[in-house]
């Protein structure tokens, strides 16, 4: 679809741009389970990791909060378990901490 008025195409839908962009990290390692790491960006819900999951705000993590990495899910999350509960969240959260 074009303007009428110019030759640039019309835009038809625009998707809204989440609050908490993540910021896109890419691992030197991939992850495994009991690695350490940081959160780096905040989605905007969090998914938890009970049998029956839910969707919290995600003011219950902080950026910078450090967990430890239980398995990997389904759809590319990551079981991380920090001090308040365990979460899924995708690696683009997320960053390995070099053991030190």
């Amino acid at each position: 679809m074009v303007s009428a008025v110019s030759d640039q195409p019309l835009i038809a839908f625009r998707f809204p741009t989440p609050l908490f962009q993540p910021s896109f990290i890419f691992m030197s390692k991939p992850l495994s389970a009991g690695d350490r790491v940081r959160l780096v960006a905040l989605p905007a819900f969090v998914k938890t990791a009970d049998p029956m999951p839910a969707l919290r705000s995600p003011n219950v993590l902080a950026i910078g909060t450090e967990g430890t990495v239980i398995n990997q899910r389904p759809g590319g999350y990551w079981s991380i378990h920090f001090a308040n509960g365990t979460f899924l969240l995708e690696p683009q959260y997320l960053e390995a901490i070099e053991p030190g």
